[in-house]
């Protein structure tokens, strides 16, 4: 089954991390896929803060949606191992499970790849094996179960490994001019005589094919090994090749293999350079997992995303135009994000993306655990700065009552975690500057808003020149028209605004008086309602 990524904004915050965990939970309870909350960055002091009250992990960190080689359609054949026989490996390239693939994989032991076997491989040793007689060695376990056949004397118990050159010596054959000595694998049939001269000339094997053997010959001391198979002659001599190990006939020199993680961008630039017609994929751990074809690469899956509390490509996760999105539930402007099909998508006049996921909840019949209410609570609490951001609605304020009444906490205590933990003596200007960190596209300029909410704001302040100091890095880095700071004050219920860059602007756009890169504004709370709509206005 494939993954769903429910994903929030880059540099998330409490209502975008847990907006994802709710609805991935939701849709998971509902049994309609395989829904998996991310994040895009590192969470928060606050939003831990928040997770950890209410026992739940961080989400996964989800770097990139380009299309991974995990994401194809790839081919699973069977995998043998590196001392199976031709003969075993030739029937498992014929069969179903490896039907349609050039090549099946063989791995050593541990399941690292040994090397590529293909139907031609086998060809090629088979006729080879036609022009030399002279046989390797042959694991005698080997011999006996592709000939089906049985070892019958005490020599046979004693060698591990046959070899030679293969001798047929039936009745027809003139026995004179035939050369046994010790470096031949004779082939013979209801020939006594013939089996006695072996054994005098020590040969290494006697493969005696549809007879019997008498008990007299079994016994005689020697290092011959007498075998007895069912098979005949003519079939005896072509199945005698393919009880080599498949090891010795593979691949195994500059295979060109992949990584389940590897980007298909990056796959087809090696393909192209390269003729083979299979290529093994390998797992973290170096096991091979299937194989890959250049028909794998035609249509690739891509990977499947919801967008939670954001509709702007610049605030999504990168390469997001390689992806499906299949649904946005956003409270934001609509910004410019675009899809190739119709989607569903939900964007409510409310405080908080949560507030949408908790409604929909009800909507679906399903009360939420008492863990999720909690956390739900916590979101809608911290997004609309304890009811006193201007976008919060009535209907925050009631879906957040009773999420929090459900995760058995009040507003209260959930407002005292959040911002405490929000803000840090101990964390560096630059830290503090990108916990909750926007970029945004206007009008053809470019511009970044930072938000620190906390209760008391002088602390803040005071550290004006390390968030400046970060804040010109970051200038000169992105070449932004402008940087803004809101430090928001929940008691004083207003904003104290550190901007650099275009300074004009923040005077025209709130009719204030910019004074050493400071200026309050009573009343100003919300990033995207106060704060971005009039900057628009001026940038038209």
């Amino acid at each position: 089954m494939n993954v769903v990524y429910v994903t929030g904004h880059r540099n998330p915050d409490t209502d975008s991390i847990v907006a994802a965990i709710a609805y991935a939970a939701l849709r998971n309870a509902l049994g309609d896929r395989e829904y998996q909350a991310a994040c895009l960055g590192r969470v928060s002091d606050e939003t831990q803060a928040v997770l950890d009250r209410f026992h739940f992990k961080a989400p996964q960190l989800l770097r990139t949606v380009r299309t991974q080689v995990y994401d194809l359609e790839y081919d699973t054949p069977p995998t043998i191992d590196a001392g199976v026989t031709v003969s075993r490996a030739w029937q498992t390239i014929h069969s179903k499970k490896a039907e349609g693939v050039a090549g099946i994989p063989v791995a050593n032991e541990d399941g690292t790849l040994y090397g590529m076997l293909s139907a031609g491989d086998i060809a090629t040793y088979d006729m080879g094996s036609v022009r030399n007689p002279d046989m390797g060695d042959l694991p005698l376990y080997n011999v006996l179960s592709v000939l089906e056949a049985q070892g019958l004397n005490k020599a046979c118990m004693d060698t591990d490994h046959i070899c030679g050159e293969v001798v047929v010596a039936l009745p027809y054959v003139q026995s004179h001019l035939l050369d046994i000595g010790p470096n031949s694998i004779v082939i013979c049939g209801d020939q006594p005589d013939m089996i006695e001269r072996a054994i005098k000339a020590e040969a290494n094997c006697v493969i005696v094919c549809q007879a019997e053997v008498s008990q007299e010959l079994i016994n005689r001391p020697s290092k011959t090994c007498i075998i007895s198979t069912s098979c005949d002659a003519y079939r005896t001599v072509r199945l005698l090749c393919h009880c080599a190990p498949v090891s010795r006939i593979c691949g195994h020199e500059e295979i060109v293999s992949f990584h389940l993680s590897d980007y298909i961008d990056d796959v087809r630039e090696v393909i192209l350079k390269s003729r083979f017609r299979s290529y093994p994929i390998l797992n973290e751990h170096e096991q091979v997992v299937g194989t890959l074809s250049r028909f794998h690469m035609i249509r690739p899956r891509r990977k499947q995303v919801v967008l939670v509390d954001h509709n702007e490509a610049a605030q999504s996760v990168p390469n997001l135009d390689q992806a499906d999105i299949l649904e946005i539930i956003d409270h934001h402007r609509l910004a410019d994000i675009q899809t190739g099909h119709p989607i569903y998508f939900r964007n409510e006049p409310v405080g908080s993306t949560t507030t949408i996921v908790a409604g929909m909840y009800q909507e679906r019949g399903l009360m939420p655990s008492e863990k999720i209410a909690g956390l739900m609570a916590a979101a809608i609490v911290s997004d609309t700065v304890m009811f006193r951001s201007p976008t919060c609605t009535q209907r925050d304020i009631d879906m957040a009552t009773r999420m929090a009444r459900m995760g058995k906490t009040s507003v209260e205590e959930l407002g005292q975690l959040i911002f405490s933990a929000g803000v840090s003596d101990t964390k560096s200007g630059a830290d503090l500057l990108m916990q909750d960190f926007k970029e945004f596209h206007i009008a053809g300029h470019d511009l970044a808003v930072a938000q620190i909410t906390c209760a008391g704001s002088e602390r803040m302040v005071n550290r004006k020149k390390e968030f400046l100091h970060a804040m010109t890095d970051l200038l000169a880095e992105k070449e932004y028209d402008a940087i803004i700071l809101m430090i928001t004050d929940v008691l004083k219920e207003g904003s104290v605004l550190v901007s650099l860059g275009d300074e004009q602007i923040i005077e025209q756009a709130f009719n204030c008086k910019v004074e050493e890169h400071l200026a309050f504004l009573p009343g100003i709370m919300s990033r995207k309602k106060q704060i971005i709509p009039a900057l628009s206005a001026i940038w038209g």
